[in-house]
């Protein structure tokens, strides 16, 4: 199989300054074009450092991709380095610069002279044009390896990669097709939910892996073929296998969201939905809005930070005066609240101690996600890590997959 090393260039990374998303990305369309990534690395602006790493990538992998460190500045050294590890001269590419000099001029500006700079190449390199911004690709080549740089801006990067460089790798190094399937599953933990397929683990093709997420526990196949159709027919039976074993407990697959899973449900079955949050201080609602057209099901929502609020909401003040506000009494008649008040088929509430303090005894991380719909309702109660933007997060998740389960069991019943 053909190797593959990321290397990403830029002194902020090793400052923990931005998170490396490029290489996140990078390992996933070089695994689907059936590329091995045997290492990933992270290299400051040192052009001598630069150049260690790219002679050892050289060494043991067939691709190199290397993102960041092709801007106009002084610490953007990438092509510096590819130059000296190739031994040859840069030269200004004159297409490449009076492409980016039209690039300045059409947003109405001159081109500093810094800009220059990003037009260099060196003779076996091939310049790729960027439409996105300012710094072209490089495609090198040397002795059958292959170096490419990419801009470190994600959104440049991403274009590129996309748009001209996955197509020449495909073409340069056919060969086996790598694909993944990831299965979503909410209610279990890892240990409960790996004891289900226990089975299933320890083949090579496909591959099965287990991962704890903040939306549940991902069950991730991993297949080769020589085809992407071979491959998917390598996944099926084994995905079939893990929906039977795991029934009700799966919720969504691959680029699923909770929000997007919810979604779809509730308009499948021509229902609507309401929300009434605390905690959560509006991140629920926001999050139901993400999926477009969530206004076909999506009344609205009701952020009663206070106990006033919530009375005035229309929770029932002798509830709260004799559970407290944090307490599934309280969930329950907030989502039947929202529910009534903003007339929807169903509705959550969202009660609980963000922290880092308690309240009314309740210690901080302590959620009660109540769900009402026509003819009853339930709460369940979650403890989260005492951090406040943690347990906002975690609560959105959970209710909106707390709905998504409530929604599948009336449909069994049915």
């Amino acid at each position: 199989m053909t190797t593959a090393e990321i290397v990403s260039i830029g002194t902020e990374l090793l400052m923990g300054e931005i998170v490396d998303t490029n290489a996140y990305y990078l390992a996933s369309s070089l695994r689907s074009l059936g590329l091995e990534v045997r290492q990933v690395t992270q290299v400051g602006d040192d052009v001598e450092r630069i150049c260690e790493v790219l002679e050892r990538s050289l060494a043991r992998s067939t691709v190199i991709v290397t993102t960041g460190g092709l801007g106009p500045t002084a610490d953007d050294l990438t092509r510096e380095a590819v130059a000296r590890v190739m031994a040859q001269e840069l030269t200004v590419d004159r297409d490449m610069l009076a492409s980016i000099e039209a690039y300045f001029r059409e947003r109405g500006m001159a081109m500093p002279p810094a800009n220059v700079k990003q037009a260099w190449v060196i003779p076996s390199a091939t310049a790729i044009h960027n439409a996105r911004g300012t710094a072209p690709a490089w495609w090198t080549e040397r002795g059958g390896r292959v170096i490419v740089s990419l801009p470190g801006v994600p959104a440049e990067m991403t274009y590129l990669w996309e748009k001209e460089i996955a197509p020449r790798l495909k073409a340069r190094f056919p060969g086996s097709v790598i694909i993944t399937r990831t299965i979503k599953t909410f209610g279990l933990g890892e240990a409960a939910v790996g004891e289900k397929v226990q089975h299933l683990f320890g083949r090579q093709n496909p591959y099965l892996g287990i991962y704890a997420k903040p939306d549940g526990i991902h069950l991730r196949l991993i297949a080769k073929a020589a085809t992407e159709e071979e491959a998917r027919r390598v996944i099926a039976p084994v995905e079939a296998e893990i929906c039977q074993a795991l029934g009700p407990l799966v919720w969504g697959f691959d680029e699923e969201t909770p929000e997007g899973s919810a979604g779809a449900l509730i308009r499948e079955r021509g229902l609507s939905l309401a929300v009434m949050e605390s905690c959560t201080g509006g991140l629920l609602a926001s999050t139901i809005t993400d999926v477009p057209g969530s206004s076909d099901y999506f009344r609205g929502g009701v952020v009663s930070y206070t106990n006033e609020a919530k009375v005035s909401a229309g929770v029932d003040p002798a509830l709260i005066e004799a559970h407290g506000a944090v307490s599934p009494q309280v969930a329950e008649a907030m989502a039947e609240a929202a529910r009534r008040r903003l007339k929807a088929d169903l509705g959550i509430g969202v009660t609980g101690v963000a922290g880092p303090s308690s309240l009314e005894g309740k210690p901080p991380g302590t959620v009660y996600i109540g769900l009402a719909w026509d003819g009853g309702s339930r709460a369940v109660s979650v403890r989260y890590l005492p951090q406040r933007a943690f347990v906002k997060r975690r609560a959105t998740v959970q209710a909106l997959l707390e709905l998504v389960r409530l929604i599948k069991e009336s449909a069994n019943k049915s």
